[in-house]
């Protein structure tokens, strides 16, 4: 993904409310396999990391990114944006 593709879809994320919330639990398998089927269906998500997360804002982005496959576009404060291309999708966000 080049520069201009993730400048796109942070600016497309930033209108958007958080999806998901990553509590105290942290990165667990039902977690991400509930953002991985979010992932399926809109392509382009928001999660959101609350302070009783186990884990900093950071490392639960780059664990849920590596776990379900995705991009992590961008990490601000508490919330972080990731992106996964899907066939399935109605809407695409970028066009490859």
């Amino acid at each position: 993904m080049n520069s201009k593709q993730r400048a796109a879809l942070r600016a497309a994320a930033s209108t958007e409310p958080p999806l998901f919330q990553c509590g105290k639990e942290g990165v667990t398998p039902s977690f991400c396999e509930a953002v991985d089927k979010a992932l399926t269906a809109r392509e382009l998500i928001k999660i959101s990391v609350l302070r009783s997360s186990p884990e900093a804002v950071r490392e639960a982005a780059t664990n849920t990114a590596s776990k379900v496959g995705a991009e992590l576009v961008a990490c601000i404060g508490n919330r972080f944006v990731l992106y996964r291309f899907s066939p399935d999708c109605d809407t695409h966000v970028l066009a490859k």
